[in-house]
């Protein structure tokens, strides 16, 4: 979104760094990525953005970087492969690893706000407990759920680029109503929101 993109432009200008808005969603995100992979041949993509999150240690504000990525909308059946599972895109991967040198580069950070695990991604805001219990039931050890990781993990699969995602946890669906976390979030404390990216990034210069 635009309010990202002008923080993160903010916080790398004078970096060797191109920060780039893919837009909202799974489309959006995959041409992103792509558009970025054949301009600019990046050694690694970052994701950077907000999500909702989940569990009991996961409060707003936090980050989450993803060690693996997932789609929560997508569902191939198992008319032509019963192996393809829920949230698989037949003949892909059911799950995206996350790059294993930026996962423990993410993981020396050592920050008591950050923590790693599973992403989701779909076209889908979710502003109701129903959803948010709806996706977990399917990924239960979800720690976020968002709207382009996953399509941006995708895309770096099929190109060999290395990834990662890291996600500001805006809310937390299963303990708000109405979405209200979320858009109290951009009023009061999305500004300190990608100082996480910005140390982790700064880690990788500095290799």
């Amino acid at each position: 979104m635009d309010k990202e993109l002008r923080q993160l432009q903010t916080l790398f200008s004078g970096h060797n760094v191109k920060v780039e808005k893919c837009g909202i969603g799974k489309v959006n995100a995959a041409l992103g990525a792509q558009r970025m992979i054949n301009e600019w041949k990046p050694d690694c993509i970052i994701s950077s953005g907000c999500a909702g999150g989940n569990g009991d240690d996961v409060d707003v504000q936090d980050v989450v970087v993803s060690t693996e990525l997932a789609y929560h909308d997508v569902y191939c059946g198992t008319a032509i492969d019963s192996t393809t599972v829920y949230g698989q895109v037949q003949g892909l991967p059911a799950r995206y690893q996350a790059d294993p040198f930026l996962l423990r580069k993410a993981a020396e950070l050592a920050l008591p706000s950050l923590h790693q695990g599973l992403i989701v991604t779909g076209d889908w805001f979710v502003d109701s407990r129903e959803k948010m219990l709806d996706i977990v039931s399917h990924f239960p050890e979800a720690m976020a759920v968002d709207m382009e990781s996953a399509a941006i993990a995708q895309t770096c699969y099929i190109n060999k680029v290395p990834f990662i995602s890291f996600r500001i946890v805006s809310d937390v669906p299963l303990r708000d109503t109405n979405a209200s976390q979320y858009h109290n979030f951009w009023e009061s404390v999305a500004d300190r929101s990608f100082l996480v990216t910005k140390t982790f990034v700064e880690s990788l210069l500095a290799t």
